[in-house]
C-alpha cells in the first residue's frame, strides 16, 4: 500500500472539511448577524413594547419594499363554492411537501399547478394548499388550490379558478415596508405572548359575491397559533381578530 499517497488523500480530506465547516459557521454567524440588523430596523419604541408584551419574533424582516398596483379580477365560477375533484389516478406525495416532484406529477391533471406556490403555514394535516401567484412573484393569499391527501397520496383537489382582468399601472405605490407594518401590529393588534413566525408580502381581498374581484398588495404575518393578520399599503389591517 502507497502510506504516502493515503496520507495526502487524508491531509486534504481534512482540509476540505474544514473548509466546509469554517464555511457552516461564517453562515450561521452571518444568520445571527441578520437576525440583529432586522430587530434594530424597528423604532426603539417598538422594541421597548416587544418586550413588554412578550412578543417574539422568529422570522426574517423582509428589507425590500417594491412598488405594487392594485390588481383586478375575475372568477371563473359562478360562485366561490369548490366541489373536490378526484384524480383519475392519486398522486404519491410525501408528509413534506416537495414542490417540484409534486407539482410535475400534477401538471397533467392540473396543468395550471406551475402558476401557484405551496404556503407551508396555510397547510394543515391532510391538506396542501397553494396560492395563485400574481406577475409569477406574489401569491394571492385569499384564493387557494387545495391538495386533498391521505396516505401519502393525493386523490382530489379543489381551486378558485381566477383571471386577473387588469393591474392597475396608474395605481403603482411603494408598499408599507414590512418593519413599519409589524410595528403597527405590535402597537396596535398583537396580545401579549405572541410568537411572529412568518413574514410574506402578497395581495390579499375580501372576496364579494360578484365576479369581478379586487386585491391589494399586504404583508401577511403569522403567529404561531395559526392566525393571519394583513396589513395593506395604507395600513389597515385585517385580520379575524381585528374584527375586520
Amino acid at each position: 500500500m502507497h502510506w504516502g499517497r493515503a496520507k495526502n488523500v487524508l491531509i486534504y480530506a481534512f482540509l476540505l472539511l474544514n473548509l466546509v465547516l469554517g464555511y457552516q459557521l461564517w453562515n450561521d454567524l452571518d444568520d445571527q448577524n441578520d437576525s440583529s440588523l432586522d430587530l434594530t430596523s424597528l423604532a426603539n419604541s417598538i422594541q421597548k413594547q416587544m418586550d413588554e408584551k412578550s412578543i417574539e419574533l422568529r422570522t426574517s424582516i423582509p428589507k425590500d419594499t417594491p412598488a405594487l398596483p392594485k390588481i383586478n379580477y375575475r372568477l371563473l365560477q359562478q360562485n366561490n363554492r369548490r366541489l373536490p375533484i378526484q384524480l383519475s389516478q392519486p398522486v404519491d406525495s410525501k408528509l413534506i411537501f416537495n414542490p417540484t416532484e409534486l407539482i410535475a406529477a400534477l401538471k397533467p391533471s392540473i396543468p395550471t399547478i406551475q402558476n401557484y406556490r405551496y404556503d407551508a403555514h396555510g397547510s394543515r394535516d391532510g391538506v396542501f394548499v397553494l396560492h395563485p401567484l400574481i406577475d409569477e412573484k406574489w401569491p394571492l393569499f385569499n384564493m387557494n388550490l387545495e391538495l386533498n391527501y391521505s396516505n401519502q397520496k393525493v386523490a382530489s383537489y379543489q381551486m378558485s379558478k381566477i383571471e386577473v382582468s387588469e393591474m392597475d399601472e396608474e395605481d403603482v405605490q411603494k408598499v408599507l415596508s414590512a418593519s413599519k407594518a409589524l410595528g403597527l401590529l405590535i402597537e396596535k393588534f398583537l396580545p401579549n405572548n405572541t410568537s411572529v413566525v412568518d413574514v410574506e408580502l402578497g395581495y390579499y381581498g375580501e372576496v364579494f359575491n360578484s365576479d369581478a374581484q379586487v386585491a391589494a398588495p399586504a404583508w401577511r404575518f403569522t403567529v404561531e397559533s395559526g392566525q393571519y393578520y394583513y396589513v395593506l399599503g395604507g395600513g389597515e389591517v385585517i385580520s379575524p381578530g381585528t374584527g375586520k
